[in-house]
């Protein structure tokens, strides 16, 4: 049916839970309440990115993009826009720096630098349906790789297009390939690492909820590459939306004769089935992630043999994350020459970040390699929030290091951010500001991977757990200079020794903040003082002369250690000070300090 005005609702986990799907049975309603069902239709699409301002619905063909909407917003959208042909002013996007009202997302600072790829259907179709899908060259690189390309030709392709694995080792995907497709045996497989587990990273999920079949069709492709029957996702069962419909995907391929026997009419054999992770961050690495799906405990092995000579069940299999696998159809319709010219010269393409922290925008986005931490961080996510002072960005997740202001006009690609003391890791981007407290970052990073250490090794078992140990121990202020060197040194015996990558990265975050916060770990140690006021154990509050004894500190104190009379200065007492902030929180007078 063709429909002359098409409405799309953001369907992603975070605009589902402020209420999305009942924008879309409100919007329902009214449209058959006013005779319009024929006329207008409303789509659950994927994610549109900019999550600091959903729930999104936008209107097509004139592209107007609504912000921050609510159910009880409907009416009024019918109403006004489809009907009366005049947009909802109040629901448009202001731009924050200009107070510009955008109506049209291709003008906003937050999309003006994106280029999409891998994120090139979400927000656009509804994932459920195959036949948007295929609207939109769904399926066209499968048809063309099996009918019209032969195996090595379709490797060479994506080993010229020069795509790196973006799961964070950065390897040719197209030399994975080839290894895998060289090896001889009677079986191979196809793996799509889902297994996403970094802090504040939501790209892979992202894509499964708002584009399926594009992983689907790059595991068939990649199957046909290397001469593998059968494909497997790898996928935690935190994911429920992204199951649900990665299952959708996959069973209306099959219907469609797109998965099984004899695709596209031809001998190639292929399908896909799911196996379900328990949220273990070390099944990212690919031999935790084979042993876990053959039902062994997820610890890695060391390579070699690595999985494209003897992987899973012992059979060659290649390893791709949903991010790296949703490039592919596009490489192989436009071709690896055309992917060439995005990005840098050892990066080819895209990169795909989850832009959160003290940021304004917070939300997911899609740049060119090579595109600054600057442009990133000052004009795609507009800033740092309540006009603070940008501190640090962590790149790679727990994994990467955290960068500071001298490395803001850094082009990110794989090898600046290594040589800058970080990495690309699968793409978690958390921005800090004055107030973050970067001894307490590196220890949050390292509760996590000590949290998320398999155990195999003594380096990663034993060793994020001394670093831990003392973290906490400079955190409380009962750290001596001494301790210092040895946080640096056993970092580096760490990185050296630990048999896998979370292990031998997981003191990144320690050596990045020592490095660019030496004196901030000094006045933690010297001075028990913490300079951003995060760390309870070193903050001292005090009652200063503006106190006009109100007694609401007092009231609001939970272990009454505050004393004093009525229209009188109070105390303190700072042996029974829990350091809770409930005084500094109370008082209006700005009679407390907090040193």
């Amino acid at each position: 049916m063709n429909y002359k005005m098409q409405i799309l609702v953001c369907g992603g986990t975070g605009c589902l839970s402020s209420e999305s799907e009942q924008i879309v049975k409100n919007l329902k309603h009214e449209i058959k309440k006013n005779n319009l069902t024929e006329d207008v239709r409303v789509i659950l699409a994927g994610c549109f990115g900019f999550c600091e301002k959903g729930p999104i619905v936008k209107i097509l063909p004139d592209n107007t993009f609504y912000t921050q909407v609510k159910p009880a917003d409907a009416a009024e959208i019918i109403e006004r826009h489809i009907i009366r042909g005049h947009k909802v002013e109040r629901l448009l996007f202001v731009e924050p720096e200009t107070q510009e009202v955008i109506s049209d997302s291709k003008h906003m600072n937050f999309y003006k630098k994106q280029q999409r790829i891998a994120l090139r259907n979400c927000g656009f179709i509804d994932p459920s349906d195959i036949e948007e899908y295929i609207a939109r060259d769904g399926y066209a690189a499968l048809a063309k790789a099996v009918t019209e390309m032969t195996r090595d030709e379709v490797v060479a392709e994506v080993k010229n297009s020069g795509l790196r694995g973006r799961g964070g080792g950065g390897f040719s995907t197209g030399l994975k390939w080839e290894f895998a497709k060289k090896s001889v045996s009677d079986e191979k497989y196809v793996i799509c690492n889902a297994d996403e587990g970094d802090p504040g990273a939501f790209m892979d999920r992202s894509i499964l909820e708002g584009d399926p079949h594009s992983i689907v069709e790059a595991m068939a492709i990649c199957g046909y590459a290397i001469g593998a029957a059968e494909g497997r996702v790898y996928i935690r069962a935190e994911y429920p939306l992204a199951i649900t419909r990665l299952q959708k995907a996959i069973d209306d391929a099959r219907a469609y004769g797109l998965l099984g026997k004899n695709i596209f009419g031809t001998d190639f054999n292929f399908d896909i089935l799911l196996s379900f992770g328990a949220g273990a961050f070390v099944c990212g690495e690919e031999t935790a992630l084979i042993h876990s799906m053959e039902g062994e405990r997820g610890e890695p092995t060391t390579k070699p043999p690595f999985p494209a000579e003897s992987g899973y069940w012992g059979k060659p299999t290649n390893v791709n994350n949903v991010e790296t696998l949703a490039n592919i159809p596009v490489i192989l319709l436009k071709g690896s020459q055309w992917f060439k010219t995005i990005g840098t010269e050892k990066s080819s393409g895209t990169k795909v970040f989850a832009l959160a922290g003290k940021i304004n925008n917070v939300g997911l986005i899609e740049v060119p390699m090579g595109t600054t931490l600057r442009e990133v961080i000052y004009e795609i996510g507009g800033g740092i929030k309540d006009d603070r002072q940008f501190k640090a960005v962590q790149t790679g997740g727990p994994s990467g290091g955290c960068l500071t202001e001298k490395d803001l006009d850094t082009p990110i690609d794989f090898d600046n951010l290594i040589t800058k003391g970080s990495m690309m890791g699968s793409g978690g981007m958390i921005v800090m500001d004055e107030t973050d407290c970067m001894p307490a970052v590196a220890k949050f990073y390292l509760e996590f991977t000590q949290e998320e250490s398999c155990g195999k090794c003594t380096p990663c078992r034993i060793g994020t757990r001394r670093l831990l140990e003392l973290l906490e121990m400079i955190t409380d202020g009962k750290a001596e200079m001494r301790h210092l060197d040895e946080l640096r040194r056993l970092s580096r015996v760490i990185c050296d020794t630990a048999l896998c990558g979370l292990g031998q990265t997981a003191p990144n975050p320690v050596l990045s903040t020592l490095d660019a916060f030496w004196d901030e770990y000094v006045a933690h140690v010297k001075d028990h003082k913490c300079p951003a006021g995060r760390c309870e154990k070193l903050i001292r509050y005090n009652i200063n002369d503006k106190c006009i004894g109100c007694t609401a500190c007092a009231r609001k104190c939970p272990v009454n250690c505050i004393t004093g009379e009525r229209k009188q200065k109070h105390e303190i007492d700072q042996e029974k000070c829990i350091k809770c902030g409930a005084c500094y929180s109370a008082c209006k007078f700005n009679a407390i300090d907090k040193m």
